[in-house]
């Protein structure tokens, strides 16, 4: 590798994406699922073969209550062949229709689970399938001008640098190490605005497949060939290697608790038939036919069936707001947060703060302190730097000069002075916070004046940034930065408080302005002057009193906090370590999708409890419609009980099977859209579930069961 890296990249070895990629499928300008399609024609083709495919008993043993639905099909099976042969225990027909009930419902089961994963695969694939090959400018040494060569974009390793100019798509997930470029990122998250990308701070991190529109970067490679963000995205978004969440894992156990009772109860009706009918003298044993139809319709078999593709549904519904979660069990903990740690900057205000007035000491002109004040922020490259020197323009008409060819030596803003300036003609003229200019005009022998120390507690109360500025031990006056409270925010904040959650707004800024932006926003509470400890001690002293808690970050001061935290949500632009320390990735790099994200885990929880609900209290109406026409052979009093009037008992029997069989069908598409999301408390939320779904859940197999069985006798099958 010895020849200086100048030629043109050429299409050899890694990712490039031509088509829609995985933020591009949802509306314009929205997140998660509104308005998508649940699934497509293709999509349903294919979960009807899965749901053949899952058919098989490794696989349905993961799940209980499915399980043993499959069971007593095979069963039915058996007795059906029995009954072709002459001795069955009932006849054929009857034998055919509730085997074939039973493995509908088995069937039914895995198409709901395979429908959900099909999302989540289509997705994949469309990642997968928009690739082509690329190369990279591998460089000897980690800096622009360093001799290398063309180089196929797998050979590369963590450690490696390569150069990206423009027009070239990134080779791999890096680390910009020098250099400034705007990047399109739009293959990651559908959005067309492209965003800056540069050495240093927290908006150093590349994504292999994205392109750089202008300049130049020299990115040093973070993983290793198949480990990169996209493979462990495409990985993720497949739905069938989601892992089971903890409350998932809970809810199986008790469906298979609930099954073991069932199963005992069913099998010991068989000898009490028995039993009864020898008593009576009349009548026949139940056959074994019949049990098992009771069995299956006495299971939780709607929740059963539905569980899987709920959870997967959620991470789906994730996925189409942009979020991409490296963990089942943060979803399922984005529900059940009760504390939110938020960053001020951005994410509850606006961001930019802007320069919007001077406050000038005693004895000093407003217009020399804003001659000094723009002379100060010429270093300055922050948004803020740059609004000091434009407001000095619109006020007093003083241009920008080039100090550089005045042989000033300019200052930069760094976050460990908190000050930018420059040093002239001996003239040392400084601007900042008020602590580090204090302290600088101390050192220089001077001290900070009361009345701009009043003007900086004032501007600080009344929601504003105070930078003070100061040339030598002279102390001239306060600028005041304005950062704007995003609109509508107060009111989110509002919605969370209803639902019990505690909202804290994470800030830099000092204890008065803090106090402020706080009052405004409606944030329960706040923490200033913030350091990477003291965050990661806010996170544990929520845990230990027993909350759960949810924090966003984009540098590498909040990776400790992150990897504390219960939710943590990485800002997509944000730096490796905080990438890796969250258990989401945020592809907007948008710091207020913790709210939506919560929204999501809420929903996901919600729909788990509003489907459990509603099947409990299905089964509790099936087994009344089930059992009196079981016994009426046996015990002919219990025909007053046959409140629904079935035709005969086969027909009850065969009846609950079908619309046991085919309310899961009808489930499918709330399990994947989720139960409509409604900010209110959990006692609220327990009597809307038991007045909608439980009531409902009661109600709706008697008109179902009376239907088809009405159907039934019309069409002369029993």
């Amino acid at each position: 590798m010895n020849q200086t890296v100048e030629a043109p990249v050429h299409p050899t070895t890694l990712v490039e994406f031509e088509g829609p990629a995985l933020g591009q499928a949802r509306p314009p300008g929205k997140g998660g699922s509104r308005g998508a399609p649940l699934a497509d024609a293709a999509l349903l083709r294919e979960a009807a073969w899965d749901a053949f495919r899952k058919l098989d008993p490794r696989h349905m043993a993961r799940n209980p209550v499915m399980f043993v639905v499959e069971v007593g099909a095979i069963l039915s099976c058996v007795l059906l062949v029995q009954a072709l042969a002459g001795h069955g225990e009932a006849p054929a027909f009857f034998i055919l229709a509730i085997s074939l009930g039973l493995w509908f419902t088995a069937l039914f089961g895995n198409f709901a689970e395979a429908v959900a994963e099909g999302r989540g695969k289509a997705q994949a694939n469309a990642l997968r399938s928009s690739r082509r090959q690329l190369s990279a400018k591998y460089l000897n040494e980690p800096r622009r001008g360093s001799a290398g060569d063309l180089v196929p974009a797998s050979s590369l390793h963590a450690g490696d640098a390569f150069l990206a100019e423009a027009g070239d798509v990134i080779a791999a997930d890096g680390e910009v190490i020098e250099g400034i470029a705007s990047v399109d990122e739009s293959v990651i998250t559908g959005e067309s605005a492209p965003v800056i990308r540069e050495s240093g701070g927290d908006r150093s991190s590349v994504t292999g497949g994205t392109r750089v529109l202008s300049d130049w970067l020299v990115i040093r490679v973070t993983a290793e060939p198949g480990q990169s963000f996209l493979d462990r995205m495409i990985a993720l978004v497949e739905g069938a290697r989601r892992q089971k969440t903890p409350n998932e894992i809970a809810l199986d156990i008790l469906l298979a608790s609930l099954s073991i009772i069932f199963l005992v109860v069913t099998a010991t009706l068989l000898p009490f038939s028995v039993f009864a009918q020898r008593a009576a003298g009349a009548g026949s044993p139940l056959p074994l036919t019949v049990l098992l139809a009771l069995l299956v319709c006495l299971l939780p078999t709607t929740i059963g069936a539905l569980l899987s593709a709920i959870g997967i549904a959620g991470m789906d519904r994730l996925i189409r707001a942009n979020v991409v979660a490296t963990s089942g069990r943060a979803v399922e903990a984005a529900g059940d947060v009760d504390v939110l740690l938020l960053d001020k900057t951005g994410t509850i205000t606006l961001g930019n703060r802007q320069a919007t007035a001077f406050h000038a000491a005693a004895g000093v002109r407003e217009e020399e302190l804003a001659v000094t004040a723009q002379l100060a922020s010429l270093a300055d490259e922050t948004p803020e730097g740059r609004s000091i020197v434009v407001l000095a323009k619109e006020r007093f008409g003083i241009r920008g000069r080039n100090m550089r060819a005045l042989g000033a030596t300019l200052v930069p803003f760094t976050a460990q002075t908190r000050m930018s300036g420059l040093d002239i003609d001996g003239r040392r003229i400084r601007k900042g916070a008020v602590d580090a200019v204090e302290e600088w005009v101390r050192d220089q022998g001077g001290s900070l004046p009361d009345d701009v120390r009043t003007w900086a507690e004032r501007v600080a109360r009344e929601g504003a940034t105070p930078l003070v500025v100061a040339e030598g031990k002279r102390v001239l006056g306060v600028v005041r930065l304005k950062d704007v409270v995003k609109g509508g925010i107060r009111s989110r904040f509002a919605e969370l408080r209803r639902m019990g959650i505690r909202t804290v707004m994470i800030t830099g800024d000092n204890p008065l302005t803090a106090a402020a932006i706080a009052a405004e926003a409606g944030v329960d509470d706040f923490l200033a002057e913030a350091t990477p400890e003291a965050k990661l001690r806010l996170i544990r002293e929520h845990q230990a009193a027993g909350r759960l808690v949810a924090m966003t970050g984009d540098g590498t001061n909040d990776a400790p906090a992150l990897a504390q935290a219960d939710v943590a949500v990485a800002m997509n632009s944000g730096t490796q370590a905080a990438k890796e320390a969250g258990n989401m990735v945020d592809l907007d790099s948008n710091p207020t999708k913790l709210l939506e994200i919560v929204e999501i885990g809420k929903q996901l929880l919600m729909t788990r409890g509003s489907l459990t609900t509603f099947s409990i209290a299905n089964d509790v109406a099936k087994y009344f419609a089930i059992i009196p026409a079981m016994f009426v052979g046996t015990f002919p009093a219990l025909a007053a009980l046959n409140v629904m009037h079935l035709a005969t008992p086969a027909s009850a029997v065969l009846s609950a099977v079908i619309f046991n069989a085919l309310v899961i069908v009808a489930l499918i598409p709330l399990a994947l859209k989720g139960v409509k999301y409604r900010p209110v408390g959990a006692a609220v939320l327990l009597r809307r579930n038991l007045l909608v779904y439980g009531v409902g859940g009661v109600l709706l197999p008697f008109p179902g069961i009376k239907l088809i069985d009405l159907a039934l006798v019309a069409l002369g099958l029993v």
